[in-house]
């Protein structure tokens, strides 16, 4: 019986464009860099670069061009896993990167514009750096992730859940942690922020959803 063989070829290649962008951003931003690393632990990396962000940011740029390719190689993966019966498709994956890139730059700029219209620049500016912090952080361990996914530990439901699990705690603590800093702001202003999340936060996700739905059927 001659059996199948899965080649992750692509993935791979892929893969190591994102070590690619990590390496690029340590060199470029060995210190920050290096703070970066401890966002998860600490609130060092997040008091000091607050202030010194810019419109466009190289560093967070470079994490960003990762975490679009680690983000679309586990979710091509997972529906490969999902889908036994699919086989991997380049223009697919290069397609599902564009959507995912595209959906975040065009997510920052929304929010920007809110953040121009409401004359609240620099609170959505803070919390857009520290929701980027852990967005890209969380693609940085994706990445470590991936490798694992496909080359060492089988591709499940359960490992495919609890990938998912991993990366939603990161992204929980980011959001607690923003929180926590604008308090007074959001209590105060409660009703815009659960119209914010329902509109940019949540949204966004279901569209990509049923997008990805229709596309299956």
């Amino acid at each position: 019986m001659i059996r199948e063989i899965v080649s992750y070829e692509w993935f791979t290649i892929f893969m190591v464009l994102g070590l690619v962008f990590i390496t690029l951003a340590k060199v470029l931003f060995t210190n920050r860099f290096l703070d970066f690393i401890g966002v998860f632990g600490n609130s060092k990396y997040l008091k000091i670069y607050t202030k010194d962000q810019k419109f466009i940011d190289v560093f967070d740029g470079l994490l960003f061009f990762n975490l679009v390719i680690s983000l679309s190689i586990f979710g091509y993966l997972s529906f490969l896993t999902l889908q036994p019966d699919q086989t991997f498709e380049l223009n697919v994956f290069l397609k599902i990167i564009f959507g995912i890139a595209t959906l975040g730059v065009i997510k920052i700029f929304v929010e920007r514009l809110i953040g121009s219209l409401f004359e609240i620049d620099k609170v959505i500016d803070s919390y857009l750096f520290q929701k980027t912090s852990y967005k890209n952080y969380s693609g940085f361990v994706l990445l470590l992730l991936n490798a694992l996914l496909l080359y060492t530990i089988n591709p499940s439901k359960n490992t495919i859940l609890a990938v998912l699990i991993v990366l939603a705690l990161i992204n929980l603590i980011g959001f607690v942690t923003s929180f926590k800093i604008h308090q007074k702001t959001v209590l105060d202003n409660i009703f815009y922020f659960i119209l914010y999340l329902c509109a940019l936060e949540i949204g966004p996700y279901l569209i990509l959803y049923k997008i990805i739905v229709e596309y299956k059927a």
